[in-house]
């Protein structure tokens, strides 16, 4: 695949100029960011104005489940605008039923009703308020190491640094260690102790907060940018019993992992369980008109079938993006595009990366499944040092930033994160891409190796 335009840098300059004049960026310092001008994108890859081509090892925010500019999605976007660009959410509209059907038809149990909002982080902030008022109780907890979404609710979920800037200590948050036996907060030695302390661990923070208090424990299914971190086998199961136990509604974020991200359509399926409330987003419509819901089991539903449910949003089931999502869930469909992910993952992937590990003294540990990877990069296998510190930035964050600097100049774009790298690709990426990708990350890996001991 080439650009489909010829370089031109002058665009390229002026697009750069009206972005650093105009555009406020998340999560960023405005006076310290260069953002590359990109002038177009098609499957796996993007390319800039100068002709530079890049692999997209990031699938955007993991989002691009079938890749850039799919014909059939886009042919989808462009008839409903020319039917039925917009309406409002009260009304039954066909493309929004059978988005809202193909969903549920997907989600595990009876997680059968659809309520849409516009990304990740309004699901969370609606499935919150639907266990509250399902509970009548006030507290949430969730895990550090996690990420649920930058607006209210879901920032004081959040468990990354991303945080702490607007956690006010007054959302009925309770933040618990979920297990994660490469850096184990619980001194396991095994899987299987990670489990069973973990649970011990949330059990305890339960009891001590109150049983009675607890509205809802919401995680990440996999965490996502927190690093990849798979459950051991028997704690999604466990978190189940407790909240059983405890009247507390389950909610499971499966706003990065949903939507085939695993090579399964959902991540709860490699763990045999089934939420309460599950929230998605991205990959519902490989991100290609903004869209995001919480499915909600029969008894939740039925809280609300007398009195009404206290949210909503303009553009909820936008038709647009329902399409979009109609489309998306097709393809996938006729594609085998969930099946694709389970593929690359055990044949090309999970196999390629750590045959990169027992190269690179850089590589602590490889984790992951589908086309949802993480590389956890130290300085000292023995001891497990990050090879940058917690939450690094400028001098000490150096090292990470010199190898994504090695991963563009080969033509890949990197997903990086604190001290880890992860390839998270197109669910759809051909053999042959996925195989360029690792390439380009073994001779970016070398510039790693260099800050080892």
């Amino acid at each position: 695949m080439t650009p489909h335009v010829e370089p031109d840098p002058r665009a390229g300059a002026a697009v750069k100029a009206a972005d650093r004049a105009h555009v406020f960026h998340s999560w960023s310092a405005q006076g310290l960011i260069d953002p590359l001008a990109v002038a177009g994108a098609e499957g796996s890859y993007f390319w800039d104005y100068d002709g530079n081509r890049y692999l997209d090892f990031t699938s955007g925010l993991v989002y691009t489940n079938i890749g850039y500019q799919h014909p059939r999605v886009v042919e989808a976007i462009q008839e409903q605008a020319g039917r039925l660009a917009t309406f409002a959410p009260a009304f039954a509209v066909d493309v929004r039923s059978e988005a809202a059907r193909l969903i549920a038809e997907r989600t595990p149990g009876d997680l059968d009703k659809i309520f849409f909002t516009n990304g990740g982080a309004e699901a969370v902030e609606n499935a919150v308020r639907m266990a509250r008022l399902h509970t009548g109780r006030a507290k949430v907890l969730s895990a550090y190491r996690s990420y649920h979404g930058a607006t209210s609710t879901a920032i004081n979920l959040t468990g990354d640094p991303r945080r702490w800037a607007s956690d006010t200590a007054s959302a009925g948050v309770v933040h618990f260690w979920a297990p994660f036996p490469y850096r184990s907060p619980f001194y396991s030695a095994t899987e299987a102790e990670e489990c069973a302390r973990a649970l011990q661990h949330l059990e305890d923070t339960i009891a001590f907060e109150g049983p009675g208090t607890v509205a809802a424990i919401v995680l990440e299914t996999i965490p996502g940018t927190a690093g990849i971190m798979t459950p051991p086998p028997g704690y999604l199961a466990g978190v189940r019993e407790i909240c059983d136990r405890y009247g507390i509604v389950f909610v499971l974020d499966e706003v990065m992992a949903g939507f085939g991200r695993t090579g399964r359509w959902f991540a709860a399926e490699h763990y045999d369980v089934v939420p309460d409330l599950m929230t998605f987003a991205k990959g519902v419509n490989s991100g290609y008109v903004p869209l995001g819901g919480v499915a909600i089991s029969a008894e939740i539903a039925a809280t609300f079938d007398k009195r009404p449910y206290p949210g909503g949003l303009t553009y909820s089931g936008h038709p647009l993006a329902c399409a979009a999502a109609v489309a998306t869930i097709r393809v996938m469909e006729d594609e085998k595009v969930v099946e694709q992910a389970a593929h690359i993952g055990e044949t090309v992937l999970g196999p390629g990366l750590r045959a990169l590990a027992e190269r690179h003294p850089s590589v602590g540990e490889v984790r992951g499944l589908g086309a949802f990877w993480a590389l956890d990069l130290v300085r000292d296998r023995e001891t497990r040092e990050p090879l940058v510190p917690y939450n690094a930035s400028g001098e000490a964050a150096a090292p990470m930033a010199a190898f994504g600097a090695a991963c563009k100049k080969n033509g890949l774009w990197p997903f990086i994160n604190m001290n880890r790298t992860h390839a998270v690709p197109a669910c759809n990426i051909t053999e042959a891409e996925a195989k360029e990708g690792l390439a380009a990350l073994d001779e970016a890996l070398s510039v790693a190796d260099e800050h080892t001991v």
